[in-house]
């Protein structure tokens, strides 16, 4: 009996061990200390950022993404310990757009330099309705 007992406390202990540090991952996730500038071409529309920051979102290390379709910027809050800038320009390439970074920089000098946190800016614009049929557009760059 004193064994099924002690089985059953170790199986708790276990069990809420394994929720304490899942709860705890969730809760901090990626911090930022790096911002990475990337220089990206072939954008057309909100769809391709919404593309792009899914797939950066989806790496290990990033935390917060801005991307302006009009100028041709991807902007990445990162774990400089996590992911190098380089990485996250070879990303943008998977998915279909030209990428290079083009500085790297403290969130400090980022808020110095804009006026804002990073991930604090208006949501992009929605899809440019044609995409994946005209030529040059978001289908044109998968």
């Amino acid at each position: 009996m004193n064994t099924k007992r002690l089985s059953t406390v170790l199986l708790v202990l276990a069990a809420a061990t394994l929720l304490i540090v899942l709860a705890f991952r969730v809760s901090i996730g990626a911090t930022v200390d790096s911002v990475a500038v990337l220089r990206t071409t072939g954008m057309t529309c909100g769809s391709c950022a919404s593309k792009i920051s899914k797939a950066l979102e989806s790496v290990k290390g990033v935390a917060v993404t801005e991307v302006d379709v009009e100028n041709g910027w991807v902007i990445v809050g990162y774990e400089a310990k996590e992911i190098q800038p380089e990485k996250l320009a070879e990303k943008v390439k998977e998915t279909g757009y030209y990428s290079m970074v083009a500085e790297v920089i403290t969130p400090d000098r980022f808020k110095q330099i804009t006026g804002r946190d990073i991930g604090k800016k208006a949501a992009t614009s929605g899809g440019c309705g044609g995409c994946g049929t005209k030529k040059g557009g978001c289908g044109g760059n998968s």
